[in-house]
């Protein structure tokens, strides 16, 4: 699966590659032809940009939201649910009056005794 993600994502960059190479020349044309002036022409390919740049975020965090759910789907813990876990753990060790971490070094230090 993560071959075709892999590819899909090159394929959209490409595209956009593309896409913002021919939309810049397009830019060009309409300032060499005297249909746009270079402050316009400027803030035509900035805004261009600006957008490109919010879409990029989007697309990353849609991308992030699409791991999690594979990983959940696999049965794979994320990074989430292990902080998760481990602040519940931290709780019912305080509510215990008892730290696994000291437990398991009293533990280490009775087998080296022994």
């Amino acid at each position: 699966m993560s071959e075709y993600l892999r590819k899909g994502f090159l394929l959209g960059l490409g595209a956009a590659v593309s896409g913002k190479e021919k939309f810049e020349q397009k830019v060009k044309e309409l300032v060499e032809k005297n249909e746009l002036t270079q402050e316009q022409a400027k803030t035509v390919l900035d805004n261009f940009i600006e957008k490109g740049s919010s879409k990029k975020g989007e697309w990353d965090e849609k991308s992030k939201e699409k791991k999690k759910t594979m990983a959940r789907e696999a049965g794979l813990a994320t990074t989430d649910d292990i902080e998760e876990l481990r602040a519940r753990i931290n709780v019912l060790e305080e509510k215990l009056g008892v730290s696994l971490a000291e437990e398991a070094k009293e533990e280490a230090v009775e087998e080296e005794q022994n």
